[in-house]
């Protein structure tokens, strides 16, 4: 019974100081540009139970659970402070608390003696932010902006572009936004202004602007200026049919969700943003498998080396298949979706020279589209430059994703019992699962997952972010 009571005794404990950290993670965010993060997960807008379980996630990287009641010690010694704009990772600070112990006024002064610098200003005057288009990426990228609005994040979202305008229109695309079947509901408050013919969400007022194309469209009779259009329809795809956007009076610069062709920068963030210049106007931020593996990719072939290999990817199903049979230009993507396993092409394989220039030539590629609607996969089948062993493959990814500048971009399970439904809303690129890890001699086959609406929406924003000049430090070290 004793134990019992302990146990108890010890949830009542984490949930109090949990639901004292909700308000002050809110406060650092919107009044000092500071976002909190455990381990490369956000603590705003999330519950008591959420910040719990983010710190007993920290068992699959440390070993250790991290106590909440050291965590808010850290954040209430951070509101002393008089910290500049930054991200700061409560789950580092918190494990180097516990292990080195003392005064947690003392610590923090000493473990963010960087940003002690006073309040800073990101940017100057908020970026205004357009989305042409309003589909699956785009609803949630609208919803990932109007959540971060704050001091810290200027990128404010002023309008989205759509075909039609006719009878229940506005209505109709504030209710997609309200509720998704994936995702859930939407963090605050939606309403709809008719006579402004606009959706209010938490506060922030979006001009719902009806155009066929982008030469239609002139941003300043919105009052919006200096635009960041970020199209996700897919239709124009090469620098001709995009550049038709920097013609439109109020834009400066456009992102593609989507491959580009031609001549147009594919990046993916964390991997490649460096080689953005002022001169970029069009940019694309690549395809969600590609962002998924790339990073990985990377860091494989940085400490490993890639001969070469295959790259498998189990794909949820797209809007682009069909419900049930029926007539698709595409090879076997008329076929019900929902019922079958589809085998299809992708091009992320070839895509990721792209971003990685020394993976040209070594890799091939193929899909599988199965009946899920979010969560997907890619099987890495990779010939290395030295042998390994699963043992090291895994402690040197768990490594890599939290101490490393792709730990934004890679997670790591160490879960016996993960499934594709359990990392849906997951911000990461892509998240190795250790558990499948093989490895014989130099062969290794590596799984990793990726939320493929969720996960790339992030890196987009990540993207819109260095297009923007937001550039955050991240602290600890």
């Amino acid at each position: 019974m004793a134990t019992t009571d302990h146990h108890f005794d010890n949830w009542k404990e984490q949930q109090y100081a949990a639901e004292q950290m909700i308000p002050l993670v809110g406060h650092l965010y919107r009044d000092y540009g500071i976002n909190i993060r455990i381990f490369g997960r956000r603590l705003l807008n999330n519950s008591a139970i959420e910040i719990i379980k983010a710190h007993r996630y920290a068992l699959q990287i440390t070993g250790q659970e991290l106590e909440v009641s050291k965590s808010l010690e850290i954040v209430k010694a951070m509101l002393e402070m008089d910290l500049a704009a930054s991200r700061v990772d409560l789950g580092k600070l918190c494990h180097r608390f516990m292990q080195e112990g003392g005064d947690a006024s003392a610590f923090v002064q000493q473990q963010l003696a960087s940003i002690n610098t006073g309040r800073t200003s990101i940017l100057q005057e908020p970026q205004d932010v357009v989305l042409y288009g309003f589909g699956r990426i785009g609803r949630l990228l609208a919803r990932m902006l109007i959540e971060r609005v704050g001091a810290g994040n200027k990128m404010r979202l002023r309008a989205i572009v759509v075909r039609g305008g006719k009878g229940e229109d506005l209505k109709k695309r504030s209710s997609l936004l309200r509720r998704d079947s994936v995702h859930g509901a939407f963090s605050g408050s939606i309403t709809v202004d008719e006579e402004q013919n606009a959706i209010i969400a938490n506060g922030n007022t979006i001009k719902v602007i009806y155009a066929g194309s982008p030469a239609e469209v002139d941003y300043t009779k919105y009052g919006i200026h200096n635009a960041l259009v970020v199209d996700n329809t897919g239709i124009w795809r090469d620098e001709d049919g995009l550049g038709q956007h920097l013609k439109c009076p109020g834009a400066s610069k456009v992102i593609l969700t989507a491959p580009g062709k031609g001549s147009i920068k594919n990046v993916v963030y964390g991997v490649n943003h460096g080689d953005i210049t002022e001169e970029d106007n069009i940019l694309s931020a690549a395809s969600c498998t590609t962002n998924a593996i790339t990073p990985v990719l990377k860091v494989i072939n940085d400490e490993f080396g890639i001969e070469n290999g295959h790259v498998e990817t189990i794909h949820a199903f797209t809007n682009d298949q069909n419900l049930i049979d029926n007539y698709h230009k595409g090879d076997r993507r008329g076929r019900a979706a929902p019922l079958n396993m589809v085998l299809t092409s992708t091009g992320a394989a070839s895509a990721v020279a792209k971003c990685l220039p020394e993976m040209k030539g070594k890799l091939t590629g193929n899909a599988v589209r199965v009946p899920v609607p979010n969560v997907s996969m890619a099987i890495l089948n990779l010939n290395l430059g030295r042998e390994t062993t699963d043992q090291e493959m895994n402690d040197y990814l768990r490594g890599v994703s939290v101490q490393s500048s792709l730990q934004d971009q890679i997670d790591y399970t160490a879960s016996t019992e993960l499934v594709s439904s359990d990392l849906v809303g997951s911000t990461h690129a892509g998240v190795v699962d250790s558990q499948a890890t093989i490895v014989d001699g130099n062969r290794l086959v590596l799984y990793v997952w990726y939320d493929n609406e969720a996960g790339y929406s992030t890196q987009v924003i990540r993207l819109m972010q260095e297009v923007a000049g937001m550039k955050y430090p991240s602290v600890p070290e």
